[in-house]
């Protein structure tokens, strides 16, 4: 992602920042004649250590809630999306989500980051709304008793269950793991080690964590380095898989690295260049370029009317925003939480164009794939 692509990402979000009535009741209590105005509420960290992706998929979602708004044949509903930086901090995150619903947000979406969209969630249980659309919430969201979440991305387990099986496929027994000392980290040391207990493979071989957005990799490289591993999968943003993957390659480890989608493919390809040769990123959306699948060609078109560049995180959030208009087409126009709740329970196996959404997923869930890709020094993608 270069700098262009970053503050044109910056700006298309930060458009739907900043000060709104305080209504203190939800839109659709509210709304007597004309379009109903369906108020979504987003905390994302716009700044920090996860910025790039979180300016990606916001933006993302916000293109297809302007597409829709600008149709000329209006269903009878519009979206406002209401989007709050939090800089991937949990706690920002968690005041933003009782603001936003304070001042009248219908529910709350597309919240980024793990502890953040835990954090979200908790918020939303207790003032008894919908949580839509968390990018990278753990597995223990996934949970029945979690009737208010809605998850429009495969989980953590499924990623990892994928990620492991393929390096059984490949004869790489020993996968050690990197990870950053947060809740993802965590999460996925923890999905990683139920998919080699599930695969029946040996144990891990070794693991390590790193704090959170840092280059101070040196002990993990030492420990990992040790343990001789065949594949090292790597629970962590860009900015520390980058640090370790470079010292790794020059301490002379010749082994592979997976990612999960979290990691952010292009800030990492921007952060490793031609060194990023040969590194697996696990992917929960169709390639953001495939403009033979439906929905991506839907894509496409409104990034033509924009000045974004097409990417993995700006896809998901245009697919999350596009998956919850269906909800509320399904629902209907006169419906109320109860009803738009049950609507998304039932969502079980939607098509989105080309791409199948399960929005009451658990833990393994067969309806969407993941695709497992590499890339190239020279940034081009091979499956």
């Amino acid at each position: 992602m270069n700098t262009k692509r970053r503050s044109l990402l910056g700006s298309a979000a930060a458009m739907s920042l900043g000060l709104w009535g305080l209504s203190g009741s939800p839109a659709w209590a509210q709304a007597k004649g004309g379009p109903r105005k369906i108020v979504l509420g987003q905390s994302v960290p716009l700044t920090g250590a996860a910025a790039e992706i979180g300016l990606a998929f916001a933006a993302g979602a916000k293109l297809y809630v302007d597409a829709f708004n600008e149709r000329k044949n209006n269903p009878g509903w519009t979206f406002e999306l209401r989007q709050l930086d939090d800089g991937y901090d949990p706690a920002k995150a968690s005041a933003n989500a009782k603001a936003m619903l304070a001042d009248g947000a219908d529910l709350l979406f597309g919240f980024v980051g793990t502890a953040s969209a835990d954090a979200g969630a908790a918020v939303a249980k207790a003032e008894n709304a919908l949580f839509f659309a968390p990018f990278a919430a753990s597995d223990a969201l996934r949970d029945t008793a979690h009737t208010g979440v809605f998850h429009v991305r495969p989980s953590m387990a499924d990623e990892a269950f994928k990620m492991v099986r393929h390096c059984a496929t490949l004869g790489q027994n020993r996968i050690a793991v990197f990870a950053e000392d947060d809740a993802m980290g965590r999460a996925g040391l923890a999905s990683i080690n139920k998919a080699i207990a599930d695969l029946k493979l040996p144990p891990l071989a070794a693991s390590a964590f790193v704090p959170v957005n840092s280059d101070k990799v040196d002990a993990a490289v030492a420990t990992l380095f040790k343990a001789e591993p065949q594949a090292i999968i790597q629970v962590s943003l860009f900015h520390s898989t980058a640090a370790f993957i470079r010292k790794m390659r020059k301490a002379g480890y010749a082994g592979s690295f997976m990612n999960f989608s979290v990691v952010g493919i292009d800030p990492l390809f921007t952060a490793l260049g031609k060194d990023i040769g040969g590194v697996v990123v696990s992917q929960v959306v169709p390639s953001p370029r495939s403009s033979a699948t439906p929905i991506v060609k839907e894509y496409l078109a409104a990034i033509d009317n924009s000045e974004q560049a097409p990417s993995y995180e700006s896809l998901e959030g245009f697919i999350a925003a596009k998956t919850l208009n269906e909800a509320v087409r399904r629902a209907g126009k006169n419906f109320d939480k109860a009803k738009l709740q049950a609507t998304m329970a039932s969502m079980t196996d939607y098509d989105i164009g080309g791409f199948r959404i399960n929005l009451r997923a658990g833990v393994r869930d067969s309806v969407r794939a993941i695709d497992l890709i590499s890339i190239t020094p020279d940034g081009k993608i091979i499956r």
